[in-house]
């Protein structure tokens, strides 16, 4: 069994699901990951689905520098840079999915599951080389990384009773 960064509060209510080393780069899932956070399910995936149709942008908030702006993105965060990051939108796609069918082996609601807890963490670099002039040669290195998300059911509020009802109690 896989060791996860926090386990749920309710591990009953709960599906996990996550993908390891996977070649994608870390920073553009890092900021798709963090877009999520909090999400009903429903409404994440037709995000993402909206995010490879170029329909919606992924603002970029903490790996920004020479991100274009755009208006999409500035209707969901205050600087306006954004990106459609396709290939991080399909992997974190493909993880919501199978969450999702873990809920559903589990019994549970898929209706009421929002995200709440996606992580993206930078895996061990891979490896290759590209020539350079005068016979020298750098490094040239993809930036996989390890994804980690939980689904839980939205816990309904209790109801307050009414207060004649707690006095006629009391007495």
């Amino acid at each position: 069994m896989v060791k996860y960064s926090r386990e749920p509060s309710n591990p009953t209510k709960s599906a996990k699901a996550m993908g390891r080393d996977l070649r994608v780069h870390f920073k553009n899932t890092r900021e798709t990951a963090f877009a999520l956070r909090k999400l009903p399910l429903a409404k994440a995936k037709r995000y993402l689905e909206d995010v490879i149709a170029h329909k919606q942008a992924i603002p970029f908030r903490r790996y920004c520098g020479g991100v274009g702006r755009t208006a999409q993105a500035k209707n969901r965060h205050s600087n306006g840079q954004g990106r459609w990051p396709v290939k991080s939108a399909r992997f974190i796609l493909d993880l919501l999915k199978n969450a999702e069918s873990n809920a559903e082996v589990k019994g549970l609601d898929v209706d009421t599951l929002y995200v709440s807890h996606i992580q993206v963490n930078q895996a061990q670099k891979q490896r290759r080389r590209t020539y350079r002039a005068h016979g020298r040669i750098n490094p040239y290195m993809s930036s996989p990384c390890h994804i980690e998300l939980i689904l839980s059911e939205k816990e309904e509020p209790v109801k307050k009773e009414v207060e004649s009802q707690i006095a006629t109690r009391k007495a």
